[in-house]
């Protein structure tokens, strides 16, 4: 038997009190200061918004506390153990009787619950009203203490390697960018586009003909689908027979390379698996002749592009045409030399990218388990 399982049958064998956080008695619920976020003066103390520490003044307004956000990033909750600032952006969580309810296990606690259920209208924003209607175990203190002292050796061993995970991650994705730049700037024919390819873009049935949307079982894509990952990884919307006659969009084939053309996604790519359609801010290639130009070889070229975009928005927003992007070039080596670029950049991004094989599936795993356990910790029967 654990020790957390011995004070449980000690101390609180039948169950535990659930206590309210609106009981003033042991909780604290109140927003940060000020309208905007302080300037970074490199200060003592750190300024938390709604999504963590935002920067540094030499001024506080909280101590020993958490944080939720409830402007933005709502339902996001960091731990303050020292003295800090917390903006309007965030919910300050303070414990009043700490003889009775331990600070951390209160952040703990709080990193269960789905915060953002709570959030009223259209616009999501959390109230310190909204915790009001929350209750939440409070076994005894010694108990608290031994959850805390269980999930902060988790974390500890959790955050160490999930860093490790993500160093290596990080190390596979530079050699991956290496191998890719180097297989793509060899002594090949430069080529553009628009010689090679068919390019087209898509579009967008009205939203107003519900008969070109409801029961819609054709897969339509937004630019946001474009993330420089092979494979479509999510599908934007589902569109009728008839919207798809009665509008631009067009049915793309599978191993269609797809370039979106705004947004904060502008020059990104994705590759098609499935058959699709696109709305009017994808451009959608395929090769003329696949016996010249593998689409699989044009997908890994076209990434390759990303700079060109940069460079073409200059930081601001911009849109890219058709004819910018027909007369962009690319390198063609031989068809063979296409197929082995394409097998030595397939395995390198199925390392990188695979969420069910990779190692981003790994710091997912990681995650998942901690969170598991920290609700189990944090499971208890109520004391009737």
């Amino acid at each position: 038997m654990s020790k957390l399982e011995e004070l449980i049958n000690k101390l609180c064998p039948n169950g535990v009190e659930f206590q309210p956080l609106k009981n003033k008695g042991l909780f604290k619920f109140y927003y940060g200061k000020g309208n905007r976020i302080p300037e970074d003066i490199g200060g003592i103390y750190d300024v938390y918004g709604a999504n963590g520490i935002v920067s540094h003044i030499n001024e506080y307004n909280c101590e020993d506390v958490t944080i939720i956000g409830h402007i933005g990033a709502v339902g996001m909750v960091n731990r303050c153990k020292g003295k800090c600032f917390v903006t309007y952006n965030g919910t300050i969580a303070e414990v009043v009787d700490k003889t009775k309810v331990n600070s951390q296990y209160l952040y703990y606690v709080l990193t269960t619950l789905d915060l953002p259920s709570y959030k009223k209208g259209s616009q999501p924003f959390l109230s310190v009203s909204d915790f009001d209607k929350i209750s939440i175990p409070v076994p005894p203190l010694e108990v608290q203490y031994e959850i805390v002292r269980i999930l902060d050796n988790f974390t500890l061993l959790s955050a160490e390697l999930s860093a490790e995970l993500s160093a290596e991650l990080s190390a596979r994705q530079k050699q991956y960018e290496y191998y890719e730049n180097a297989l793509l700037h060899n002594e090949y024919p430069m080529i553009k586009l628009e010689e090679v390819c068919n390019i087209t873009s898509g579009g967008t049935p009205s939203k107003t003909k519900q008969e070109y949307w409801n029961n819609g079982t054709i897969k339509w894509l937004g630019s946001t689908v474009c993330k420089n990952k092979k494979f479509v990884d999510e599908v934007t919307g589902y569109i009728t027979e008839l919207g798809l006659q009665k509008s631009s969009a067009k049915l793309m084939k599978e191993r269609t390379t797809l370039i979106a053309m705004v947004g904060a996604t502008i020059g990104k790519v994705s590759f098609l698996n499935f058959e699709a359609t696109t709305n009017q801010n994808v451009a959608c290639l395929f090769p003329r002749d696949e016996e010249k130009l593998n689409p699989d070889y044009l997908y890994y070229a076209c990434k390759n592009l990303y700079s060109k975009f940069i460079e073409f928005t200059n930081g601001k927003f911009a849109i890219a045409s058709l004819s910018f992007i027909k007369e962009l070039e690319i390198p063609i080596p031989s068809i063979e030399e296409q197929e082995r670029i394409v097998n030595i950049l397939d395995r390198f991004d199925k390392l990188c990218n695979d969420i069910s094989e990779g190692l981003p599936a790994e710091i997912e795993a990681r995650k998942k388990q901690y969170e598991f356990y920290r609700d189990k910790l944090l499971t208890f029967k109520e004391l009737k």
